[in-house]
């Protein structure tokens, strides 16, 4: 036994001579690997080979629901050099090299998140044990903070899964359930909780566990894989398709992928020690690259606001029921993500059992799909279902704490939801409107109980997209925007609190950025050349495809009140409405921008004849890209001035998960203090003197650009 008071890692020997290696960082709700833990770890090592009559070592969590959840990210904001980073990659291997050079056999008993660093740590253990518990979750999602894994990880994972497996785990950050980890190799055996440390015991006296560095069990492939992974003509095939996949789905914008796989093709093609060392030369390089740098800021943006209420010390409401307005694909995303994620019980109100239905169907069939990928169970799936009830009518809604409308963008029709709702709910019961475009403050101006109404905002589809809009009008009360706030978190969601004011934020500053395209393909660039520029720039899809993504005909329902409330430069082409009256909605109609009878995405070309356009694409691909985006950075600055949003990281935040802005440049406002914002209004004054006073740049960047001020300081 050692002292342990205010230590990370306790070790106990057990009668049975199996000693226990227990991690609980003091003061932390889950543990994370630090540097400063080096002494301490090498300390147990010394003491596990000493004791000559240990059988073996159990490494376990003293977290409940938590294994180890990563290396703490902020010790490489201290970092001055490569250096320095590669130098704490090489700790961080050596150590783990140590673990795995013990004669004995150790066992990783795994209950809850095991990700990065923790994974590692696992892997260099001789075995695993993973408990059934659905928060458990084995994954390297380094490649997330725009980076590799350091401490072993490209080494390791192939001798465990395979080089494809753990190319897939490594280049997505994916995250494996404890039953699909055991499918893989990754883990040796998946138990219920409560059994684990047994298990684990069991597995140490087995006499199946191999000790040693090289104790890793031959990867079960089938005869495809054998020809890929075993011969050198199939590795080459392999590595040159993971190039390729990475090269179109980065386009060039992130350097860690590419790092990923290199360090994997040398630990395999060449020798582990070379892999190693590359892997730590690269970690160090990545730190420092400032893709990683904008990555690893969005990630402590997110931790903060994890934390935040919607109003600092208001308290929200403990919520037990919720209700979902309107059948329709927004409404079964809501009704689904309330009762799977905030696990809470939700009923469905449309006016057609068609539409209830629908919502339910929409449920199921995520539901049906974990299911079929062993996610989940079948018994799990029917007790998520039960969750979900629906009605024509208002029965089963006396007792809803809030209620989320997701009926048409029509005024008069959502201020008759809300007296439905003030004449068949509680008193308390919140009213949240899943508006795009319609100020609050006008949903609510009928109410007699204005300080219950709010706007949640979601983007389509809401399973999938992780941001919520909360917009208060003036009269809303501070607790109905905490228990807003608090239920988009249980959602899934990262909620930003905006300004009740035409567009809120999010929609705001795309409408802009798309005009310019729209303008642009007016005086002839081709749809696809406009596009493939923005892809390039960074953003998962071009906004010629988004306009077809989304609808034609609600982009076009936007831009007048956008227009009638905030001025001119958000008037839509009027060529636009040549295409509503040819019926090009876009995907939904099959009919848009681009051609959907065909297999090969192929732009329609006949949409150019319509618009009287002959396209010639005279502009370069940076122009056409820095036109639209600037469009969006001075329309950003202009609602921070406004106080639209609260601060410059939630309007970074919110353009990066509501319209994908390009993470690895940390959004609208980072972006500017990147590239300098007097050089932002350069770029403006130049086009407002070529192309007019749409590209007048907002008075606070103007100032600021005088003053040589930044976003973040």
């Amino acid at each position: 036994m050692t002292d342990n008071a205010n230590k990370t890692f306790t070790l106990t020997v057990k009668e049975n001579k199996i000693a226990h290696v227990v991690m609980d960082v003091p003061g932390e709700s889950m543990n994370t690997l630090k540097a400063e833990f080096a002494d301490e770890i090498s300390a147990i090592l010394t003491q596990l080979k000493e004791n000559r009559d240990l059988l073996g070592v159990v490494l376990s969590s003293g977290k409940k629901d938590s294994f180890v959840a990563g290396a703490d990210i902020s010790m490489l904001a201290n970092c001055t050099s490569a250096q320095e980073a590669t130098a704490l990659s090489r700790q961080g291997q050596m150590m783990f090299d140590q673990l795995a050079s013990l004669s004995i056999p150790v066992v990783a008993a795994i209950d809850g998140p095991c990700l990065g660093g923790g994974l590692e740590l696992a892997m260099a253990c001789h075995a695993r044990v993973c408990s059934d518990n659905p928060k458990t979750v084995l994954g390297l999602p380094e490649v997330q903070l725009g980076l590799l894994p350091g401490s072993g990880g490209t080494q390791r994972l192939p001798k465990l899964v395979g080089i494809q497996k753990a190319l897939d785990m490594m280049l997505t950050g994916k995250q494996l359930r404890g039953i699909q980890a055991l499918k893989a190799g990754l883990v040796d055996d998946m138990v219920p909780n409560s059994v684990l440390i047994d298990v684990a015991e069991k597995l140490v006296l087995s006499g199946k566990v191999k000790a040693g560095k090289n104790h890793y069990k031959p990867v079960k492939l089938n005869l495809v894989g054998k020809l890929l992974e075993k011969t050198s003509f199939g590795r080459k095939v392999l590595f040159d398709q993971a190039g390729k996949t990475v090269a179109k789905k980065t386009a060039g914008n992130y350097p860690a992928p590419e790092r990923i796989i290199e360090c994997v093709k040398v630990g395999v093609e060449q020798s582990p020690a070379m892999g190693y060392q590359l892997e730590a030369d690269h970690f160090g390089h990545l730190v420092m690259t400032p893709e990683s740098f904008q990555l690893r800021q969005i990630f402590f943006a997110t931790t903060e606001m994890k934390k935040e209420q919607g109003v600092a010390g208001v308290e929200p409401r403990t919520l037990s029921k919720v209700g979902v307005l309107g059948g329709g694909l927004m409404g079964g995303g809501i009704a689904f993500v309330s009762a799977t994620k905030a696990k809470l019980p939700v009923r469905i109100k449309d006016i057609a059992h068609q539409g209830i239905q629908n919502a339910l169907k929409y449920s199921f069939d995520l539901l049906n799909k974990k299911v079929k990928r062993r996610f989940i169970r079948k018994t799990e799936m029917q007790k998520q279902m039960s969750m979900i009830t629906g009605t024509t009518d208002y029965s089963g809604y006396h007792d809803v704490d809030l209620v989320i409308e997701a009926v048409f963008e029509d005024l008069p029709l959502k201020q008759r939801m809300v007296a439905d709702i003030e004449a068949n709910c509680s008193q308390d019961t919140i009213f949240a409107s899943n508006t795009s475009s319609l100020p609050i403050g006008q949903i609510a101006e009928q109410a007699k109980r204005p300080e219950n109404v709010i706007g949640l905002h979601y983007f389509s589809p809401v399973d999938k997209m992780p941001l919520a809009e909360i917009i208060p009008h003036e009269g809303t009360s501070d607790q109905t925007i905490s228990t807003t706030v608090a239920l988009a978190k249980k959602q899934g969601k990262t909620p930003i609190v905006v300004k009740d004011k035409a567009g809120f934020y999010v929609n705001r500053i795309l409408a802009p950025y798309m005009n310019e395209a729209a303008i642009m393909l007016l005086n002839g660039e081709p749809i696809d050349k406009l596009d493939k520029a923005l892809v390039k720039f960074g953003f998962p899809v071009g906004p010629m495809q988004l306009l077809d993504e989304v609808g034609i005909d609600v982009g076009s329902k936007i831009g007048p009140i956008l227009q009638a409330e905030l001025g001119d430069r958000f008037a839509p082409p009027p060529a636009f409405d040549l295409l509503l009256k040819d019926g090009r909605l876009g995907k939904k109609s099959k009919k848009g921008f681009y051609r959907y009878d065909v297999k090969k995405k192929e732009v329609d070309e006949s949409i150019y004849n319509l618009l009287n356009i002959r396209p010639q694409g005279k502009l370069q691909n940076d122009e056409l890209a820095t036109r639209c985006v600037y469009m969006m950075l001075n329309e950003a600055a202009r609602c921070l001035d406004e106080g639209i949003i609260r601060n410059a990281r939630d309007g970074d935040i919110g353009a990066i998960f509501g319209i994908g802005f390009p993470p690895f440049l940390g959004g609208p406002f980072r972006y500017m203090d990147s590239v300098g914002i007097e050089t932002v209004v350069q770029k403006l004054n130049r086009w407002k003197a070529e192309h007019g006073e749409r590209f007048e740049p907002c008075q606070l960047l103007v100032d600021m650009a005088t003053k040589g001020d930044k976003f973040y300081p």
